[in-house]
């Protein structure tokens, strides 16, 4: 049974901010972060499987992929890397990649590669906040400037480089070509309604991703059976014994979570492994499921 307060670890980044504010009132020293990952606070217990961060950017990031389990496994690595966003800020300008505009040969994917032409092949599209984004591995992708996301993805930092801005850090050709699926991503799913208080956003074989919204002065109950990760973003709340507010996050695993929502409510996101669970969330005042 296990309830942490994560640590949040800062990363300095070519292409991040100075300012991450609300979500870290770190003193930066001027450093650009670009992203912040949550890690457990028992740094001698086993790894989780899964990765919680939140990235800002200033400047666009590489276009990059991702490997599946088995690519990963075949160069030595434990595992691959899908990934979910959900967009928490954005200029009115910004954009994310997903997917090419049409499929491709690898010999022609590789030659994009090599004469930059691959910044024209991948599918800009307006990113919007409340925007769910799955990102599975393989899918070429990249993040605009002007955003702020909460990821969730299997734990790995295994990223190849197709593209970099001039930015003057290496490419992964071939690995890239290895690990992609060179053409249209997989359509968006509509987000779903499961109650009053859940949004269910993305969920496939490696985790599930909801928004919860909990009204003021509320009491609830959030089952942790398995790994389980709730991060605030807006509001705040007490949980367990800890008090959270924005940027703050929680890992739990088989475990009870009691919330207290606060006087101006409490919206979160939820990262879990497995399948949607049906009875995730219950109200402790109206003694009912959410």
């Amino acid at each position: 049974m296990t309830i942490e307060h994560a640590y949040a670890h800062s990363l300095q980044k070519p292409w991040g901010v100075v300012d991450p504010r609300p979500w870290s009132n770190e003193d930066v020293n001027g450093n650009a972060i670009g992203e912040i990952w949550y890690e457990r606070a028992d740094t001698t217990a086993t790894p989780p499987s899964l990765l919680l961060k939140l990235l800002f950017t200033n400047e666009p990031l590489s276009i990059q992929v991702h490997p599946n389990d088995a690519y990963a496994r075949s160069i030595g690595l434990p595992n691959g890397k899908s990934e979910a966003w959900y967009v928490l800020a954005a200029t009115p300008e910004a954009k994310i990649a997903l997917g090419l505009k049409r499929r491709v040969t690898p010999a022609q994917l590789g030659q994009a590669i090599d004469d930059g032409s691959i910044s024209e092949l991948v599918v800009w599209q307006p990113a919007h906040v409340g925007d769910a984004i799955p990102v599975a591995a393989g899918t070429i992708h990249a993040i605009g400037a002007g955003l702020v996301i909460a990821e969730i993805q299997q734990r790995s930092d295994t990223t190849f480089r197709l593209f970099d801005h001039g930015r003057g850090r290496e490419l992964h050709a071939a690995k890239a070509l290895a690990a992609a699926t060179a053409g249209p991503a997989d359509a968006r799913p509509a987000t779903e309604r499961l109650s009053i208080s859940r949004t269910l956003l993305i969920s496939n074989e490696y985790f599930t991703y909801e928004r919860i919204e909990l009204p003021p002065n509320t009491d609830w109950c959030l089952e942790a059976s398995q790994e389980t990760w709730l991060l605030v973003i807006d509001g705040g709340a007490r949980v367990a014994a800890l008090d959270l507010a924005i940027g703050d996050a929680l890992f739990a695993q088989s475990d009870r979570i009691t919330i207290r929502a606060e006087k101006n409510g409490l919206i979160g996101l939820v990262a879990y492994t497995g399948t949607p669970i049906p009875e995730l969330l219950h109200c402790v005042d109206m003694e009912t499921t959410q």
